[in-house]
């Protein structure tokens, strides 16, 4: 099961592209807000009832966990002890993880990008902590998966499908919906 997390303030664009991308390829996908409430709302005012509260979740049972960005959202993931804590396990777990737009600087301030490859929304290079700031859209390092932001999200989630079930899933996603 990939989860995404879900804090006020996230971006939208971010969340739910990868919702359903991941959906449409047959990707076992929750939502989970940090919030200790299902509604969440986003950067630009939108809410989203998530799928489960973050306590809900059986880590187990995680075969990803992926960040949206956007701000206060990012800084909410931040600050979100129990996030941190189940993070560093996946780490150590293998497991991957993936972030977009602002929310690499959870990874970064966590000590996960040490020694990785990573990008990050412009400016923000230097919450890369650890980790070597390569400018794409999208960069994929070990177990690490992280992009720059919304205009990017479409990408991020057809990379996130071949990592999970391969390039020609991504592929037949990318046909179904006309995208390049």
């Amino acid at each position: 099961m990939v989860y995404l997390m879900l804090a006020n303030g996230f971006e939208e664009v971010e969340a739910v592209t990868v919702v359903d991308l991941l959906r449409r390829a047959d990707i076992q996908i929750k939502t989970a807000s940090i919030m200790g409430e299902r509604t969440v709302f986003g950067a630009h005012g939108i809410a989203m009832e998530a799928d489960m509260l973050f306590k809900e979740i059986d880590f187990s049972t995680c075969s990803m966990a992926v960040l949206p960005g956007g701000m206060p959202g990012t800084t909410n993931l931040c600050n979100y002890k129990p996030l941190g804590e189940e993070l560093l396990e996946l780490k150590k777990a293998g497991k991957p993880i993936a972030a977009i737009c602002a929310a690499p600087m959870v990874l970064g301030r966590l000590g996960l990008l040490q020694g990785q490859k990573a990008t990050i929304y412009e400016g923000m290079e230097s919450e890369l902590i650890g980790a070597e700031s390569i400018n794409q859209s999208v960069v994929v390092s070990g177990s690490i998966i992280t992009s720059k932001g919304p205009g990017t999200a479409m990408d991020f989630a057809l990379t996130l499908i071949a990592y999970i079930k391969g390039a020609d899933a991504a592929k037949q996603i990318n046909r179904d919906l006309l995208y390049r």
